[in-house]
């Protein structure tokens, strides 16, 4: 090959031939690095990942179109401080002597390759193991590495290229280190290079944009926006490069860049473009079709894609899709979902190519999941199907009618049933709609669209017995809402009877169904006052292993359990386990909609005997808008009746019977709400001067309810008979028990009859067994209600001492005030996590949640989660009352 020389002196530069051995012109821009354009950002952890590639000689950048990997490779490439020799392939270097042409090329550009164009021709007429062993010597003679990167090295699709690039890797020795940018998997042996330690790998995860990077880049197009709406785009374009800078020059061209990041159609973007053209259009007729119709569903495998098509071949169709990064993503065990931008592009591309098949398509969908047994994914395509008799069937037959009265805001088969049509007049229908309409407390359409289901069920066929057991299920749920005990007792024994009847494996799918069977239950059973039965059912709930699907009729369970443990005089354990329920529900995230209050009203309660007022009035302000507040007859009327005591204490007599007029009657009368509501309304007439009406008001009230009887004792004391409120005490029967709340008030109104018969010794005595029986509970109240009698013997020595410290306020320290209302620590403890207590200290030095975040490397939102959770288990609303309330308990 000819050579000059420029000058007689100085370095040969050598001639190269202007045509690849083809004869067409070399293209001197597939040999340059690619610019790198103003909106692009550097990221680092990637720079630092690729410079690994210096140690191994492979490395492989593999990723989908426009994941970023080959402006990533341009700009570690221009750091470097190596030859680099770029080469972009093109689909015509399928041919050896072409592709080796451009190899040495972009060597001798790179000045990696000796002088001597005749060592090794820059256009080879052919390629054979001499030029190629050539080729390798001379870069193993080398003194330092030298760096080729092969771009769009998916065109290399001619094994025998593969061959050959592979044995020049093998010989070159060390200084070689080729970096292949590719879309699909290499004809390259990479598994012994895997094996070896010698291969460095980028793949898609890894190029995938983090929630900070998408942040930086959309602020280099001049977009600033929000942490969640940041996030919120990374999870829609899973982190694509491409999807991000497109979705990023659309919105900068918006008025509201943030809500078009919101809500953009992507069919109607230049997003569409891209994909349509660099990913739909290369792919078969076949492969096209798959695509278009496994865009309906959220998740596929070859079986569910072969049912959509009608065809045998998406198995190797599918693996080749994720192969070629063509957005088809393996989710494992043969399962994969469409890139979420791509699947939006194509079900707009199957509605124009293919009118009307998209209904059909749900429909084979949910036909192939119902056989295979993947339930709400049974409903959704039913739903999107527009075949709800379908879809409920589906629900039904699974045994799965609980899910819909759970309140989980992860399971969406109640939202997925909200559209249903008033045709669906199945009696699986039906039982959907009565469970939704049970679940918002619409009891008059639920016990409507119950009954038309039962009506359509009373032939009793064998294969209904699901259908039955979710009958009786709803059942019970409506007796719970009217207050009916003999229809909550008979659902249960069909309930019972009808288990034997279905394939167990289906109760052990759904251990919801028990749980909610024995919570409502229990509830009606606790309603009408049969304290043990509602015990007995109630403690196998709360004692049912974890597990989302329970979440809640355990919290329900031991919210009920705490109102019996305070309806029979156990401050403590009622708040141990109210605290329980309330702790449970935050952490399995129940939505406050679906919660009764009950675990907050009987903490009011309790909170009210210990005469914290303040804390009383904050927790039942968190039950003022729950909806089972003005439906579910125990929280209602345990919240009237919790409202009416702190009112008469505060001494608004009048306003105290009006609330506990509130209080509701259900179709059986529960014998302690009547009685409860019987001694406001007896409480304030003695308020108001009539001891007479007072007396009267209190003519039901037995020892059947002994919480109820010694308030009533009290009262018939207070109005002037002693022997009616020793009487009262004496027909007191004790089933199971009874706590201090009760034994403190007997005591104290047995202590204020003999101090009236002139029995001080007695009186002393009752009032110190008291006074110890109150202190470990902290029970303030009694000894507040008892007027001025007792004060004298509070003033004798001993007694004066075990009060001292919780009952009688001791001499404020110095500097601070003496708060009436304020309690010492309550026997139980507040248990706060280690995190809690870091923002409630700092809470304490009047930090901001700003300022608080910063100093404990958090973020303002996991802040403002935290004293969330310390507000509810301090039982306040406002920060003043949370520092307050935890130096009062030790915790400062």
């Amino acid at each position: 090959m000819a050579e000059s020389f420029r000058g007689g002196q100085g370095p040969r530069v050598p001639i190269v031939p202007s045509t690849d051995p083809l004869g067409d012109p070399f293209l001197r821009t597939r040999l340059a690095v690619p610019v790198r354009p103003g909106t692009f950002l550097r990221r680092q952890r990637l720079l630092d990942h690729l410079d690994q590639a210096l140690l191994t000689p492979l490395t492989l950048l593999n990723g989908a179109a426009g994941s970023g990997k080959t402006l990533l490779a341009a700009d570690w490439a221009a750091g470097l401080r190596h030859p680099v020799a770029w080469l972009s392939v093109e689909a015509g270097d399928r041919h050896p002597e072409v592709f080796w042409a451009y190899v040495v090329q972009a060597l001798r550009a790179a000045g990696a390759l000796a002088a001597d164009p005749a060592v090794i021709p820059a256009d080879p007429p052919r390629v054979d193991g001499r030029l190629l062993a050539t080729l390798a010597a001379e870069l193993n003679d080398r003194d330092r590495p030298v760096v080729v990167v092969l771009d769009d090295c998916d065109r290399v699709t001619v094994p025998e290229i593969a061959e050959q690039l592979e044995f020049v890797l093998h010989h070159a020795g060390r200084w070689l280190h080729l970096v292949l940018v590719t879309r699909t998997e290499p004809l390259l042996p990479l598994h012994r290079y895997r094996a070896a330690g010698e291969l460095t790998e980028i793949r898609a995860a890894e190029l995938a944009f983090t929630p900070e990077e998408a942040g930086a880049l959309l602020e280099l197009h001049g977009l600033s926006l929000p942490v969640p709406a940041v996030r919120a785009l990374v999870d829609r374009t899973r982190g694509w490069a491409a999807g991000l800078r497109l979705s990023a020059l659309a919105a900068r061209e918006n008025a509201d860049p943030e809500l078009y990041l919101k809500e953009f159609e992507a069919e109607r973007s230049t997003i569409a473009d891209f994909l349509l053209a660099e990913v739909l259009k290369g792919q078969t007729d076949e492969t096209q079709d798959l695509l278009l119709r496994v865009s309906v569903l959220e998740r596929f495998c070859p079986e569910l894609a072969n049912a959509l098509t009608g065809r045998t071949d998406a198995e190797p169709l599918l693996v080749e899709l994720h192969r070629a990064n063509a957005f088809v993503e393996h989710l494992g065990r043969s399962w994969y979902r469409l890139h979420p931008l791509f699947g939006e592009i194509l079900r707009a591309h199957l509605r124009m190519r293919l009118p009307g098949l998209e209904p059909e398509l749900h429909r084979r969908a949910a036909q192939w999941l119902r056989r295979s047994g993947f339930l709400p994914e049974t409903v959704a395509h039913g739903a999107a199907a527009g075949d709800w008799d379908a879809a409920a069937g589906a629900l039904i037959d699974d045994l799965a009618i609980g899910r819909l009265l759970t309140g989980l805001p992860s399971d969406d088969l109640a939202q997925l049933f909200s559209p249903m049509a008033p045709g669906a007049r199945s009696p699986e229908a039906d039982l959907v709609r009565a469970a939704r309409e049970l679940a918002r407390y619409d009891l008059d359409h639920g016990l409507a669209s119950l009954r038309r289901a039962e009506e359509q069920l009373a032939g009793d066929a064998p294969d209904q017995a699901a259908a039955q057991l979710s009958c009786a299920l709803l059942e019970t749920v409506a007796a719970r809402l009217t207050g009916c005990p003999p229809r909550a007792e008979t659902a249960a024994e069909v309930a019972d009877a009808l288990r034997r009847e279905v394939p167990p494996h289906l109760l052990d799918k759904h251990p919801e169904l028990p749980a909610l069977l024995l919570t409502h239950l229990g509830s009606v059973r606790l309603w009408a006052g049969r304290f043990e039965d509602a015990r007995a059912a109630l403690s196998a709930v709360a004692a049912a292993p974890e597990g989302a699907s329970t979440a809640m009729p355990r919290e329900e369970s031991r919210a009920h359990l705490a109102l019996l443990d305070y309806l029979n005089g156990w401050l403590g354990r009622a708040e141990r386990k109210a605290l329980a329920a309330v702790s449970e529900a935050e952490q399995c995230g129940l939505p406050q909609s679906s919660a009764s209050g009950i675990g907050h009203l009987v903490l009011a309660a309790v909170a009210i005997d210990r005469h914290e007022l303040d804390r009383a009035q904050a927790l039942l302000d968190e039950t003022a808008h729950l909806p089972a507040g003005a439906c579910d007859p125990v929280p209602m009327a345990g919240r009237a009746l919790a409202t009416a005591r702190l009112l008469l204490v505060r001494g608004r007599a009048r306003a105290a019977v009006e609330a506990s007029d509130a209080a509701v009657s259900g179709v059986v009368s529960s014998p302690w709400a009547a009685s409860h509501e019987a001694l406001v309304t007896s409480a304030a007439h003695l308020a108001e001067g009539r001891p007479d009406e007072a007396a009267e008001a209190l003519r039901d009230v037995s020892g059947d309810q002994p919480a109820c009887a010694v308030e009533a004792a009290a009262i018939q004391l207070a109005a002037g008979r002693p022997e009616a409120a020793i009487d009262l005490l004496d027909s007191v029967r004790t089933q199971g028990g009874t706590g201090p709340a009760v034994t403190v008030r007997a005591a104290l109104v047995r202590a204020q009859a003999a101090a009236g018969a002139g029995d001080s010794a007695a009186a002393h005595r009752l009032v110190a067994r008291a006074l110890l029986d109150a202190r470990r509970e902290r029970l303030r109240r009694p000894f507040l209600d008892a007027g001025a009698w007792i004060r004298p013997f509070l003033a004798t020595a001993d007694l004066h001492e075990l009060a001292a410290g919780w009952l009688a306020p001791g001499p404020p320290a110095r500097g601070e005030r003496s708060r009436p209302e304020s309690a010492p620590a309550p026997l139980v403890p507040v248990e706060l996590s280690g995190r809690e207590r870091d923002v409630l200290e700092r809470l304490s030095r009047m930090m901001s949640t700003e300022e608080i975040a910063a100093d404990l490397y958090l973020s303002a939102n996991t802040v403002k989660t935290h004293l969330k959770s310390v507000y509810r288990k301090l039982a306040v609303n406002r920060r003043g009352d949370a520092v307050r309330r935890a130096r009062d308990l030790r915790l400062l």
